[in-house]
């Protein structure tokens, strides 16, 4: 069974991190949609978390428990399929702008029984999702130099959420032409329609009336 949740936040230039946790059962799934421009990084971190009935609680998951993660793009191509541990993260980088489906499932049931899982999970987006820690130790690079990287990593974020924003504009537009014709013509039926019924009462009667000799 495939559960869509779908988050209330947009892109706010830049700022995209969404933090939650969630249950699931055995065989279910659950899918989030998220609006990315391209060639944006997307990092997602998770935990899983095993109901222990004795305590009422959630325990650390078993080792044999994994996460299947499967990512798909506007278009419905699958980005994403890989088999995760039970703590962990991924990464993956769109191509193409719009909304991108991100399916999270354990991978099999036999190891908690029917048992409920929590998953933590959260969703870092664009320049966020840049571990600048381990970018400034690779590259040697000083405070300011990493200070100047993350704001030019940011303004170019901002660019690319501009120009997705102009996208859903323009294909809105386009949508918004398309309807507008349509109910033009079904207008323009509608009216043609009428004038037709309204001629054909007309001969109608005047053929009645001289079959009556009233006229």
């Amino acid at each position: 069974m495939r559960q869509f949740i779908i988050p209330g936040l947009l892109l706010l230039w830049g700022i995209t991190v969404h933090a939650l946790y969630f249950h699931i059962g055995e065989t279910e799934r659950k899918c989030f949609i998220e609006e990315i421009p391209d060639e944006t990084m997307v990092t997602g971190n998770y935990k899983l978390q095993l109901y222990d009935p004795r305590t009422g609680g959630f325990m650390a998951s078993s080792p044999g428990l994994g996460m299947h993660v499967e990512v798909h793009d506007p278009d419905d191509k699958l980005v994403l399929s890989r088999m995760y541990s039970s703590d962990g993260r991924f990464t993956f980088t769109s191509h193409s702008p719009g909304e991108h489906v991100i399916c999270l499932y354990s991978n099999s049931t036999k190891w908690f029984s029917g048992s409920q899982l929590r998953v933590h999970f959260d969703i870092q987006v664009g320049e966020h999702a840049i571990d600048y820690a381990n970018v400034a130790q690779k590259e040697k690079l000083t405070e300011l130099q990493l200070r100047v990287r993350q704001l030019l990593d940011q303004v170019e974020q901002i660019t690319k959420e501009q120009n997705y924003q102009r996208y859903r504009e323009e294909r809105f537009r386009l949508t918004s032409e398309s309807t507008n014709q349509r109910v033009l013509w079904w207008s323009i039926g509608q009216v043609g329609i009428l004038v037709i019924m309204g001629f054909w009462q007309m001969r109608h009667l005047k053929s009645f009336f001289e079959a009556k000799k009233l006229v």
